[in-house]
């Protein structure tokens, strides 16, 4: 009979993930999953299959809770558009989130050409985002601040681009002050009816 599991399955995938984070997923060897999860091969694997089954599994986690974020702000935010505002700043607003990046973003400049199962996760959760952005930019026109014959699909298109865009500048080590600018003129040709 097997013996139960003794460690925190959801502490062991936030803690590789902060390693996969880190080092991106070439880069991130077995004995780093091993130092950070505190298990052994045999327990880590044993739960989680191999290192690409250990990293799908750590990518849906992060953004599956991306998804629950980004709807929780929304649902908070006063009007639509200061939502759609803070999701393209945001990326550019601290200097240590923005030379780490987005694991997502991240994860997909590295691997999606060769990794197709991490291609469908990325789309799979850009469309999520997708969605969110649009419900924002639907709520939005409601309230006058987005013009009322803008397709709203297509605007969150062109917002999650304009987001991804600030965040591959920020991983460069572009300024703070420079990705603020880059960010509200992306904001200024994206939502005109805003001012």
């Amino acid at each position: 009979m097997p013996r139960p599991r003794e460690f925190d399955e959801a502490g062991v995938v936030a803690a590789v993930r902060q390693e996969f984070w880190d080092k991106g997923y070439a880069a991130t060897s077995l004995d780093d999953l091993m130092r950070a999860s505190g298990l052994g091969k045999g327990s880590l694997y044993g739960a989680f299959g191999d290192k690409r089954s250990l990293f799908l599994r750590v990518l849906r986690d992060y953004d599956e809770a991306n998804d629950r974020m980004l709807r929780e702000r929304l649902a908070a935010a006063k009007r639509g558009v200061d939502f759609v505002r803070d999701f393209v700043r945001g990326p550019g607003s601290d200097v240590t989130g923005a030379r780490r990046g987005c694991l997502l973003a991240n994860t997909t400049a590295e691997l999606a050409m060769s990794m197709p199962d991490v291609a469908a996760e990325a789309r799979r959760s850009y469309e999520a985002t997708t969605r969110v952005l649009t419900e924002a930019l639907d709520r939005a026109q409601r309230e006058g601040d987005v013009e009322a014959d803008a397709d709203a699909e297509e605007l969150a298109r062109a917002v999650l681009a304009a987001q991804l865009g600030i965040v591959a500048l920020g991983r460069t080590g572009m300024s703070l002050d420079e990705l603020a600018t880059a960010a509200d003129c992306a904001l200024r040709r994206l939502l005109p009816a805003t001012g």
